[in-house]
């Protein structure tokens, strides 16, 4: 999420919602108005403050978001399964999606009438799509007279030695994607020597998506010491044509919003659903959170058309695989990674 549009998009829902009142009015105001609609997401959901009071006027509800930090949407469902604390979920990824229907924390529904490729269940409702994609600066190769590596391999090859930062598969949903593009790459057989060979040639790992774009991306805002970067293949758009996305290192990232098994306001959060899928807010949602939207009926804005369009083709990731051998590939990750610090 994150996401590019994890960081990129800080506005918070919930600074809208039920300040100044008591906790006596705001209960009062809640029930004349339809009730509260809870809503647990990464911490940078946005949704436009004119779609949500729209929102609020057609239904009655209240959205209250509970931001999970990235990546842990999962693990909020998880720690409350027998409590739930929230209605809705929005920001399960697709690699997270088996694991909740394995679970069952989420119940069956889907928007009437909503169709798309990426529906896996009708417990889960795609809302955007963020490809996961290295990215390049243009201007640091164009500079050096050195080509913009165009694929997996090349960043092994000895001019590109330290030129790239990726994100820990531990800690970042890209970074696990990049990883299990790396496994659908190079097989069971291959992935390992492939990320021995990566880090080897002097590439870094962080923690996260914003240390590596915003620090150490030679493009990014602190015009760091690496040309390359993984991050998405909407970037772009935001660097205003700086930086090419590498497509074919793209893995496709959908994000699912559901309702949570045992919610209190069950009705409120399929309410929500709708609403995310509707045009109004599915046309907000690259400028909001700077991933694409789900309705390909939705008009990109003009520069992502420009710089940003969606990837033809992308590394074909088999989610079930890479959900269950999820723990097994960090763990051997794990140890490829301590032993490259030695």
């Amino acid at each position: 999420m994150k996401i590019l549009h994890k960081t990129l998009a800080v506005a918070s829902v919930a600074a809208l919602l039920l300040a100044g009142c008591s906790a006596a009015d705001q209960k009062k105001a809640d029930s004349a108005a339809g009730g509260t609609v809870t809503v647990v997401t990464h911490d940078s959901f946005h949704v436009d403050k004119a779609d949500l009071k729209r929102f609020t006027e057609k239904t009655g509800l209240k959205v209250k978001t509970v931001p999970a930090g990235d990546g842990t949407v999962i693990n909020n469902l998880r720690l409350n399964k027998d409590h739930p604390t929230a209605d809705a979920f929005f920001g399960i990824d697709s690699f997270q999606a088996a694991d909740v229907i394995k679970e069952n924390l989420a119940s069956e529904y889907v928007p009437a009438g909503f169709e798309s490729e990426f529906i896996v269940d009708k417990k889960l409702t795609p809302i955007d799509r963020g490809d996961v994609c290295l990215n390049t600066d243009k201007a640091w190769f164009k500079k050096k007279g050195l080509a913009e590596p165009a694929g997996f391999e090349d960043l092994l090859k000895p001019e590109y030695k330290g030129t790239t930062v990726l994100t820990d598969p531990k800690t970042s949903t890209p970074g696990f994607a990049f990883l299990a593009a790396t496994v659908a790459k190079f097989g069971d057989d291959g992935w390992q020597k492939y990320w021995k060979d990566l880090l080897a040639n002097g590439a870094k790992v962080d923690d996260g998506w914003e240390n590596a774009y915003n620090v150490d991306f030679s493009a990014g805002d602190g015009k760091g010491a690496y040309p390359v970067v993984l991050s998405y293949s909407s970037s772009p758009a935001y660097a205003k044509g700086a930086t090419n996305s590498v497509n074919s290192t793209c893995v496709t990232q959908i994000e699912y919003a559901g309702v949570v098994k045992g919610a209190k306001n069950a009705e409120g959060a399929k309410k929500f659903i709708d609403f995310l899928v509707s045009k109004d807010v599915q046309k907000t949602i690259p400028d909001q959170m700077y991933v694409y939207p789900i309705l390909k009926d939705v008009k990109l804005p003009e520069d992502w058309a420009k710089y940003a369009p969606l990837p033809e083709k992308t590394v074909p990731v088999d989610m079930k695989k890479a959900a269950e051998n999820r723990e097994a590939w960090l763990k051997a990750w794990s140890e490829i990674y301590k032993g490259a610090a030695k």
